[in-house]
């Protein structure tokens, strides 16, 4: 019980293989669905938990629905259409987190 209760408190990451070999951890910031597909938006970290210059990163998401303790699994957009719906989708998200953070203040 203790372990979990600690873990809630950090923000979620997910370890990511570059093609080079090298690890990046990355915090999740959303999954957000397009066209009823999964797409998880990652922020990349340096080794101090830090990101400058505040590039994210967009992956096809998928889990095993028969296992949920299953790594999801994510995939590489190829498409450049479908690349920029995630990445409207996420600008959506943006504005929304924006507004409720605005709707909170009052």
């Amino acid at each position: 019980m203790g372990k979990n209760a600690e873990y809630e408190d950090e923000e979620m990451t997910v370890e990511l293989e570059l093609e080079d070999g090298a690890v990046v951890t990355c915090a999740i910031i959303t999954i957000l669905e397009v066209e009823s597909k999964d797409y998880i938006v990652l922020l990349p970290l340096d080794e101090d938990g830090e990101n400058e210059d505040g590039e994210v990163w967009f992956y096809g998401y998928s889990e095993n629905p028969d296992d949920p303790n299953e790594e999801p699994e994510l995939r590489c957009i190829e498409d450049d259409d479908e690349y920029e719906k995630v990445a409207d989708a996420f600008d959506e998200y943006l504005d929304n987190c924006e507004f409720d953070e605005l709707v909170d203040e009052e």
